[in-house]
């Protein structure tokens, strides 16, 4: 089966104001449909960057200096601004780290969620709303209806985290991004939230790429395992392999830790 996302020789820079300093060095990985890829590291290694690379949603002190990122064999590194916003929601979404600083506190939740659907669809106001709905009631939110009309600071960590997943994937895109999606969680809820990303995974046939520093998460919940050290890839197995015997000293002091 050919790569949904296929990431090759990635490089990554900030720039300050003596120099630049590379983030992302020459890095690799590809997530075929309905496969789940874990990219696992510490923090400060790359994984965010590479995310937010993938999505050009890099701050502005950062650029991506070299490498492709082909999504359904496009190069998204090439497109204008315009263009890739056509993609951002509607065939590439991210879940981002935290919940409560990536929604709007202005804004009412069923908003929020039908905008990208509105953006992407043409959709008029009661179909985006009718579709934010449908996507509150896969992602199992309690007493759906009401959320639509709540603001974010009215909901938990665990029902904020909810939103952000089904703003993702209100269009149904290919590739989902989620990007250490139980942070700050308790241990109930973060199983939750697994859960429904895996059953979304099988329903849609949806790639997504898991990024977290957890090797617990990565060995119940991936089909392979990119491990990245200081912007680079350190090693690479399906998920199976990587925990019968890892080769990298890097990957076994991960599980050490």
């Amino acid at each position: 089966m050919s790569s949904l996302l296929s990431v090759e020789n990635l490089k990554v820079q900030f720039a300050s104001q003596k120099s630049f300093a590379t983030a992302v060095d020459g890095f690799s990985l590809n997530v075929k449909l309905g496969e789940c890829v874990g990219l696992v590291g510490e923090s400060g290694c790359g994984k965010t960057t590479t995310g937010l690379a993938i999505m050009r949603l890099l701050p502005p002190n950062g650029h991506i200096k070299g490498g492709s990122i082909s999504l359904d064999g496009v190069d998204l590194t090439t497109l204008p601004e315009g263009e890739m916003r056509k993609y951002r929601g509607e065939s590439v979404a991210l879940i981002p780290q935290d919940p409560m600083s990536s929604l709007n506190p202005t804004m009412k939740i069923g908003r929020q969620i039908g905008e990208g659907y509105r953006i992407h669809r043409g959709a008029s106001d009661a179909d985006a709303r009718k579709r934010a709905l449908e996507v509150l009631e896969m992602v199992e939110m309690p007493n759906p209806s009401e959320r639509l009309n709540q603001y974010p600071f009215e909901l938990s960590g665990g029902l904020r985290q909810r939103v952000i997943i089904a703003m993702g994937l209100v269009c149904k895109p290919k590739l989902l991004i989620a990007d250490e999606p139980t942070t700050a969680l308790d241990v109930t809820i973060q199983a939750q939230i697994l859960d429904i990303i895996d059953n979304l995974r099988s329903e849609l046939n949806m790639g997504v790429l898991l990024i977290t520093h957890d090797m617990g998460v990565i060995a119940e919940r991936t089909d392979r395992v990119v491990v990245m050290y200081a912007g680079e890839k350190a090693e690479e197995a399906t998920t199976t392999e990587l925990f019968a015997a890892m080769r990298h000293p890097y990957s076994q002091a991960l599980l050490a830790s």
